[in-house]
């Protein structure tokens, strides 16, 4: 086998061995002809400038600067040349990739900034055009009611607790001084979970949250605990199986009904304006005395009574409304939970948050309440404010 013909282009071999293109495509240069190698830039440099397109660019770049550019193949000679001129050859080629690389990465920034700012140009939002309004959402009466509530009482110094809607047969009956033959308990008011011999239920108020709390930090204490309960009612006009409460408990020393009448007054007053209370004589296990506890009609003020030509929608003529129930905690529950009953006494008491949204907003059916319509919402949040 013949050795390669010494006056062949040594690029050309080079870019032979590489399985690079034809030399009618890439133009051959020598490594140690600096005249050729800066011909190689200025074309460089030149379809760089030319190029205003990132698309362009990326052309330009294969071209000039890719694995077989004229500038790489003449880079691979310099391991086939003389050592003593390595050194020269390995100093201009380097140079000549370095400025065309340079001016590449330069011109590939102005590029892309030009290419934003006329996308931003051809984008642009009108702000001026009319647009649809798409309606945007509310809060919900209850919940809005509910941070009301929130805020009366945190305002006085109380705190909010919560607790587990599903609650074992003991925090919801038996601590609560409710007896194993109490009518609560059966399947057509309670709504028990299966197997119902695992005595859980799902809460039917919110009085387990007090006796959780009670058993975790002891008297003193003062809270309020809103939230769901459920109970197996019908689901028409004036009755929901899931509703909502907010009971409070307070346990100190001296706590008497003159300290919870005094706090239904104030809660009153901040959820219906300038009205009072009253109590009337009622029972509850988990209470001693207890008492059913009526709210001043917020709308007539009782000037409708035994007034015919003006009769009150809200209170029906009737001076007062309806509002929940309340009493001196039984000794009983809070020795259920540890509390000295010789040191400690307290009051609680618990309101219907549904019912409450209803006699404020003049609504007329508690199915409203859980059907998602946004206009029912929007109508008693306005009403509200």
């Amino acid at each position: 086998m013949s050795g390669p013909n010494t006056n062949d282009d040594p690029g050309q071999h080079i870019a032979a061995q590489a399985g690079a293109e034809p030399a009618t495509t890439v133009s051959q240069i020598s490594a140690l002809d600096p005249e050729q190698v800066q011909a190689r830039v200025d074309e460089a440099l030149a379809a760089i400038a030319a190029a205003s397109t990132t698309a362009e660019l990326k052309s330009v770049r294969i071209t000039h600067t890719g694995d077989h550019s004229a500038l790489a193949l003449a880079n691979r000679q310099i391991g086939s040349i003389p050592a003593a001129q390595r050194k020269a050859a390995g100093k201009l080629v380097g140079a000549a990739r370095g400025r065309v690389r340079q001016a590449l990465q330069e011109r590939i920034g102005e590029v892309a900034a030009a290419e934003l700012e006329a996308t931003l140009v051809a984008e642009t939002v009108d702000v001026t055009l009319p647009v649809a309004d798409h309606p945007q959402g509310a809060m919900h009466p209850l919940t809005a009611l509910i941070d009301m509530v929130s805020d009366v009482f945190t305002a006085m110094g109380w705190e909010i607790a919560e607790g587990p809607e599903c609650e074992s047969e003991w925090f919801n009956f038996d601590a609560l001084n409710l007896g194993t033959d109490h009518p609560a308990r059966a399947l057509q008011d309670t709504l028990w979970v299966d197997p119902v011999s695992d005595g859980k239920c799902l809460r039917t108020a919110t009085s387990p949250v007090q006796i959780h709390t009670l058993l975790a930090h002891g008297a003193p204490v003062r809270i309020i605990s809103p939230g769901k309960v459920f109970r197996a009612d019908e689901y028409d006009a004036t009755h929901l199986p899931v509703f909502h409460q907010v009971e409070g408990l307070c346990v100190d020393k001296g706590i008497s009904m003159a300290h919870l009448k005094g706090t239904l007054d104030h809660f009153a007053q901040s959820i219906f304006g300038d009205v009072t209370t009253r109590f009337r004589p009622h029972y509850f296990p988990f209470t001693e005395p207890s008492a059913e506890v009526d709210v001043e009609c917020f709308v007539c003020h009782g000037a409708s009574v035994g007034d015919p030509a003006h009769p009150c929608r809200t209170c029906r003529s009737e001076g007062w409304i309806e509002w929940g129930g309340c009493g001196i905690v039984n000794p009983r529950v809070l020795a259920a939970c540890g509390v000295d009953t010789e040191v400690y006494s307290g009051f609680a008491f618990g309101m219907g948050l549904d019912r409450t949204v209803m006699v404020r907003n003049n609504a007329s059916d508690l199915r409203e309440f859980v059907e998602g319509d946004i206009r029912f919402s929007r109508s008693l949040l306005g009403e509200a404010r």
